[in-house]
């Protein structure tokens, strides 16, 4: 993506730490969180690959192309799974955007900035979205009453917080990665 090598070099690092983590996370016991954790896997490693600072490394048009195919599958099984589970929507949409920003860094990859034209629709959208979803996501990690007689001891793979944390930071990265699109 454009912009500065420094932040660049931390967003890769946030996102293959956030897909590392989804890795561990496909340990779980639970069979849908299994499947979820791939995805977000899946999604953390592609955004930490496309967020490598251009100053360093350039990618040939056919990269970007082989982004947009890849995630352009996941939107199709993304869209397949969301028909009967509302809550892998979200997933449905960051696989759409990531497919988008492939295609806009394969259409113009030395473009920096958008000039005098402004934002694209599909870009505000999508910031729309993203913003709406890292609140919320933000708003969901504040601490609650926990209730009386915990649940003993809760394995890596299955701590919710961090399921949770881990899709926040997804979501900062990608209002990171829209922005300098």
């Amino acid at each position: 993506m454009h912009g500065p090598a420094s932040p660049g070099w931390l967003l890769v690092a946030l996102c293959a730490a956030t897909g590392a983590y989804c890795l561990l996370r496909m340990r779980s016991a639970v069979e849908e969180q299994r499947r979820t954790a791939g995805g977000e896997a899946l999604m953390g490693f592609g955004m930490a690959a496309m967020a490598v600072p251009a100053a360093v490394a350039v990618p040939p048009r056919w990269a970007w192309l082989a982004y947009a195919a890849v995630f352009g599958v996941a939107a199709v099984r993304g869209l397949w799974v969301a028909r009967t589970s509302p809550h892998h929507a979200h997933h449905l949409v960051g696989v759409c955007a990531m497919v988008y920003m492939a295609g806009a860094m394969a259409a113009s990859p030395s473009r920096h900035g958008h000039g005098g034209s402004g934002v694209p629709l599909l870009t505000g959208a999508l910031l729309l979205y993203f913003t709406g979803y890292v609140l919320r996501a933000g708003l969901r990690l504040l601490p609650v009453a926990s209730v009386a007689g915990g649940s003993g001891t809760v394995g890596w793979a299955d701590r919710p917080e961090l399921s949770q944390a881990c899709r926040l930071s997804m979501g900062i990265a990608m209002l990171a990665m829209l922005v300098t699109l």
